[in-house]
């Protein structure tokens, strides 16, 4: 089985789990599969905002119902803590539709907003707008690469499995290496 096949079959399923989680990496790939024409666009972008969304609503959920028990337990994250929840009280929607462009903080904000006094509904409707902003604009950056890469190397296609299997890796080693350096300072 290649690399376009695999792609064509699975990934929307490798889309939907990334952007549940923190997605850009994943979504910047499938933006360029989609470019490449191993995925639909369209299809990319809806599933991507989908994942995104429910994600949040996950960890905004979580928030809401265990957030004091989690700071408890994770005392170095009181003062972060202290500082998330003063700029969502001062700018709850700008600080709800922001939280999905803060790389490395997509969990940890819906966290803070969850523990925050944002209604939930309030928070559903910023988070369905932030998705919906942010699927086309990450998505269309990765589509925008293909269509650079493709002007200058028509032969990339030899080496596209290579170029995104090592993109990848370097995602994860990125957050990864994120987490790692977090974990220390909480």
């Amino acid at each position: 089985m290649d690399v376009a096949t695999l792609v064509s079959q699975y990934g929307l399923w490798a889309v939907f789990a990334g952007s549940v989680l923190e997605g850009e990496s994943v979504l910047l790939v499938a933006g360029y599969a989609a470019h490449r024409g191993y995925l639909d666009f369209a299809a990319v972008v809806s599933v991507a905002g989908l994942g995104a969304m429910l994600g949040d609503q996950a960890w905004f959920w979580l928030g809401r119902r265990h957030g004091r028990w989690l700071l408890a337990r994770r005392p170095g994250l009181a003062a972060r803590m202290r500082t998330a929840l003063g700029l969502i009280a001062r700018y709850p929607a700008t600080a709800v539709l922001a939280m999905r462009f803060a790389w490395g903080l997509r969990s940890a904000l819906p966290v803070a907003v969850g523990m925050s006094r944002l209604h939930a509904g309030h928070f559903l409707l910023l988070n369905l707008l932030s998705a919906l902003l942010w699927a086309p604009l990450v998505a269309g950056l990765g589509w925008a690469f293909g269509s650079l890469i493709s002007r200058y190397d028509a032969h990339l296609h030899r080496y596209e499995h290579w170029l995104a299997g090592g993109l990848i890796a370097l995602a994860l080693l990125a957050h990864w290496l994120y987490r790692r350096h977090a974990a220390r300072g909480a």
